[in-house]
């Protein structure tokens, strides 16, 4: 009976540990979508989108539903913090330098489209995210270019993929040390754009739109992809997010 009872406990025992490893993702990430601005349609997709990712990859994503949950508490669970299309001033004070001290213990950030329409005024923010978003024009297909193959995620848009978006200007490099590695070529489209009390003639022959760096000893990933619902069903764009998401949240490219 002794001998039963303790193949019993046992066996129990290595169920729980076992379900507990099988229920261990690689990483978690939080995903901020809040607008003071532009509301872009592609939201819901986008959440959808990086949810079945997560599924795919094994990695946690967990929608940020009360901004006023941004703490330090909260945050200590998660590696990657990810913008998705948010605009305008999203954190007071506080919250900002809860996002401070998450990057500067080691943490990581992936800015997705308007990341870069977000937060002007926030000194740190905009070093973070490296650029930050200028005007566009109207939405039209170009061709993009790979600028730096050892980063993952990019094999979808090899060869002068044709890509339709909404094509970012952005303004000069809020810091230095910005490792790009995808391009559009202005030559493909007409970047010219005229809102009245802003204008932009394009970037000329060097137009980045994804990059990433270390930064305040942590990580950052930016893309200006992103702008269209239906992105978030192409494998090209939801891969170079991925690989985006993935460097950020372990270092490893």
């Amino acid at each position: 009976m002794k001998f039963l009872k303790s193949i019993t406990v046992f066996l129990i025992t290595q169920i729980f540990f076992c379900s507990m490893a099988i229920a261990q993702k690689q990483f978690k990430t939080l995903l901020v979508t809040t607008t003071r601005g532009w509301h872009h349609e592609s939201i819901h997709a986008g959440v959808l989108a990086l949810q079945d990712l997560g599924r795919k990859n094994f990695f946690d994503v967990v929608l940020l539903e009360d901004p006023n949950g941004f703490t330090d508490k909260v945050l200590e669970q998660f590696q990657v913090v990810i913008f998705l299309n948010t605009t305008g001033d999203i954190f007071d004070s506080a919250q900002q330098k809860v996002m401070e001290r998450f990057i500067e213990s080691g943490k990581g950030f992936v800015g997705i489209h308007s990341a870069s329409d977000t937060e002007y005024d926030w000194d740190w923010y905009t070093k973070l995210v490296g650029r930050m978003f200028h005007i566009h024009p109207v939405i039209q297909t170009a061709k993009l270019s790979v600028l730096d193959n050892s980063f993952p995620g990019l094999q979808g848009f090899a060869g002068n993929k044709l890509w339709t978006d909404e094509w970012y200007q952005f303004g000069p490099e809020k810091i230095q040390g910005l490792n790009y590695i995808l391009a559009v070529d202005e030559s493909s489209y007409n970047p010219k754009a005229d809102w009245g009390t802003k204008k932009g003639e394009g970037m000329g022959k060097f137009h980045p739109i994804a990059w990433y760096h270390n930064y305040d000893g942590g990580r950052a990933f930016y893309t200006a992809l992103g702008h269209m619902p239906t992105d978030y069903n192409d494998p090209a764009f939801l891969n170079h997010i991925y690989a985006g998401i993935f460097w950020a949240a372990t270092g490893k490219k």
